[in-house]
């Protein structure tokens, strides 16, 4: 071969290696590359993997505080269910017993009338303690009982009102003046009351006294054995003296 040849023939071999050993090591390259990616991929795989359980802790532990909540909201609705329930029976009830008010009335109202006159009659057969007051608190009452502006419930008030101080009459020790008939003759006096037990009466001058009796209905003269006593008795009521033992006529129950 001639040197030309031959030169040609190592250029040629040249290449021809040259060229096998980059196209060799370009796999490689893509290979190295190809991980490189994968890597890469992996890491923002595992990053959105890593924030995504982050996310469902969160949303666990938002939800586990759903379940409280709605558990502790069922409990309070069953509580509130259940005061309902009892207010609705408490308005049932006050609507039953708006319904059955006009007849209420009309059997409370027929008995205040029966009340006020059976109050009238025991005054006139009871002993005449404050008599014209009592008699003018029954026709209050009478007055009431026509007066349309009164509701029921304050008529019905009056009346039990005018009953206790009737009830406190029994009880009650009291001094007051006012006037008798003893006579066909009107003495003022000093009126003296044990209770129900005993009335007296003491002329202003304290130089006479009465007893009530109810039996006859009239006013008796006491004696002087009885004329101290009922002077410190008045004065007892008054509180101007304190109480003290008396001597006073009282009439036997029978």
């Amino acid at each position: 071969m001639s040197k030309r040849n031959l030169i040609a023939s190592a250029v040629v071999g040249a290449c021809a290696l040259g060229s096998s050993t980059v196209v060799s090591a370009d796999p490689l390259n893509d290979l190295h590359k190809e991980e490189a990616i994968i890597h890469v991929a992996a890491a923002k795989s595992q990053e959105k993997i890593n924030k995504l359980y982050e996310q469902s802790q969160e949303l666990f532990v938002e939800y586990r505080g759903v379940v409280d909540e709605t558990e502790t909201l069922k409990v309070y609705n069953d509580y509130v269910a259940t005061l309902v329930a009892d207010q609705q029976r408490g308005i049932d009830s006050l609507q039953r017993q708006i319904d059955g008010i006009d007849g209420v009335k009309r059997g409370v109202v027929p008995l205040m009338f029966r009340m006020i006159d059976s109050l009238e009659q025991f005054i006139d057969l009871d002993v005449p303690i404050n008599l014209e007051e009592r008699k003018d608190r029954v026709e209050r009452l009478r007055d009431v009982m026509g007066n349309s502006n009164v509701t029921t419930s304050e008529q019905f008030r009056q009346v039990i009102e005018a009953y206790q101080v009737e009830n406190q009459y029994g009880r009650a020790i009291r001094a007051y003046q006012g006037t008798l008939d003893y006579q066909g003759k009107e003495v003022t006096v000093d009126f003296f009351n044990l209770g129900r037990t005993a009335l007296l009466a003491l002329s202003l001058d304290q130089k006479n006294a009465w007893v009530w009796d109810n039996k006859t209905r009239t006013w008796e003269t006491l004696g002087a054995e009885y004329l101290s006593s009922v002077v410190t008795a008045v004065k007892m009521a008054n509180k101007l003296t304190p109480p003290d033992l008396l001597k006073l006529p009282i009439t036997a129950a029978e």
